[in-house]
């Protein structure tokens, strides 16, 4: 599962859950009443949809070790450990950020994660297929990856990207709610027994379509944090990971997700593109390949 993938879901989880909140608690009545215009349901929807993203990144390290059977190195059991959290500390360090927590997954694919609610509170996982398969110098490019996405407070952005989706996903998912209980079930004020069926299959459907634009937004920060991993440990190794993960993944297996971006490359366009959170790999290594030389 990826890291952008379960945040999304995550989100999508809280949001039904606080909407479900909201409705035993009459605010959805109280709304009606008091707050029938736009701007008042606006407001409503704002302050909802920013409180599921936010507490959707709050709980983003604690789901990841929860999902991914997250292992964090506290004391090093042997040289490799030692070694993985002296990598992380040198680009922590380079970069500019806090020391993250480090952790290890179990997991024959090799893949690799960050997450946290900021810069200086992340979790950085690698699993342990990456640790097997992958040389040093290609691990190394791997880490520098995924500390770009922490020093450029990716998952921050994204929280708010989020917030901003999730205000429009709760305002829309209402204003047409209230339209078809009107319209199909004659309801005077918008309120009808269906109402509320109405307005949660609309936000999951809304969150979907709305994830399109989280998805969009993860491709292009991949290919800063690939640029930052080239820059942190070498262009060279940078590749050299990308084109290790491409020979473990092609033909990749239908519905398999990579946390470190494991995309098929033979997907160029097409509808599968849009709920894609990594570029396919062929184009981050083509766009590394024409990169200045330095």
């Amino acid at each position: 599962m990826k890291r952008i993938l379960l945040f999304v879901l995550t989100n999508l989880a809280v949001l039904l859950v606080l909407s479900v909140v909201a409705h035993l608690l009459g605010l959805d009545a109280w709304l009606q009443v008091h707050g029938t215009s736009l701007g008042g349901l606006l407001v409503f929807a704002a302050f909802w949809g920013f409180a599921g993203s936010l507490i959707s990144l709050a709980m983003s390290k604690t789901m990841a070790k929860m999902f991914m059977g997250v292992r964090v190195i506290g004391q090093p059991a042997d040289a490799r450990e030692q070694w993985l959290l002296s990598v992380v500390g040198q680009h922590a360090r380079a970069v500019g950020v806090g020391m993250p927590e480090v952790g290890i997954f179990d997991s024959p694919e090799p893949n690799a994660f960050a997450t946290g609610a900021s810069r200086n509170n992340a979790l950085v996982a690698v699993s342990s297929g990456l640790l097997q398969r992958m040389s040093q110098p290609e691990v190394e490019a791997v880490l520098g990856h995924e500390m770009t996405h922490v020093a450029n407070g990716d998952m921050v952005t994204l929280t708010l990207i989020q917030g901003v989706l999730n205000t429009f996903v709760i305002f829309l998912s209402r204003v047409i709610g209230n339209v078809i209980d009107r319209a199909v079930f004659r309801s005077e004020d918008g309120r009808g027994v269906a109402s509320f069926v109405i307005v949660i299959v609309l936000q999951v459907v809304l969150g979907i379509l709305a994830s399109m634009i989280v998805m969009w937004f993860s491709r292009q920060r991949e290919f800063r944090a690939d640029r930052g991993g080239a820059q942190l440990a070498g262009t060279d190794k940078m590749i050299a990971a990308l084109e290790d993960l491409k020979r473990v993944h092609e033909p990749l297996p239908a519905k398999q997700f990579a946390a470190f971006g494991i995309a098929d490359g033979s997907v160029g366009g097409g509808f599968r593109r849009l709920f894609m959170s990594h570029p396919p790999l062929d184009e981050r290594i083509a766009a590394l390949r024409a990169l200045p030389s330095r």
